[in-house]
């Protein structure tokens, strides 16, 4: 482990989040999509089911993509800005079987506001550990997503949307290409 473990967990869901809205169309459509996604990333706390919910964590996507886009000055602009507009106060909770960490909000503060702020968290971390060359853009042509590079030799340069299966295909089928000739 790289960075502690909720760090980790909010750097992925991040970027998971910031993937919905990506060259496979609108992964988050419904609230259905939002319940798998607060599920499939351990979220707790409030959760209210809403399209008004569904529209407010859509709402961050933008935001949170210019992350992946900034030079530092502008990602601890970024960072500050969120942590400000939430009104942020980290404090160490320990829940649901999980260790001692951070949350800067109440867990019944709306989810849109935990996401936000957890993501902001987490982007400090990397800011503080000069490690923000960890978030990239996927490597495959014409896809924009984005990736987090969490492996020790940093070498990760795809997405989780199939981008490394397809550029090994790819790369295969080149070089039986060149076989044969």
């Amino acid at each position: 482990m790289l960075f502690a473990h909720d760090t980790e967990c909010s750097l992925i869901a991040t970027a998971a989040l910031v993937n919905t809205a990506g060259r496979d169309g609108e992964l988050l459509p419904d609230v259905a999509a939002l319940d798998a996604f607060f599920v499939r990333h351990s979220y707790s706390g409030r959760h209210e089911h809403t399209d008004a919910e569904l529209r407010a964590v859509k709402d961050l996507r933008p935001q949170l993509r210019r992350i992946w886009h900034a030079e530092p000055p502008e990602i601890v602009a970024l960072v500050n800005g969120l942590l400000l507009e939430h009104k942020a106060l980290p404090q160490l909770i320990e829940h649901d079987d999980e260790p001692y960490h951070l949350h800067a909000v109440p867990r019944d503060a709306p989810l849109a506001t935990r996401i936000a702020v957890e993501a902001a968290m987490a982007m400090a971390d990397l800011v503080r550990a000069r490690e923000l060359s960890r978030l990239r853009i996927c490597e495959y042509p014409d896809c924009d997503n984005v990736v987090v590079d969490l492996s020790r030799n940093r070498s990760r340069r795809f997405c989780e949307a199939g981008c490394g299966n397809r550029a090994a295909v790819t790369a295969y089928r080149a070089r039986r290409a060149a076989g044969r000739s």
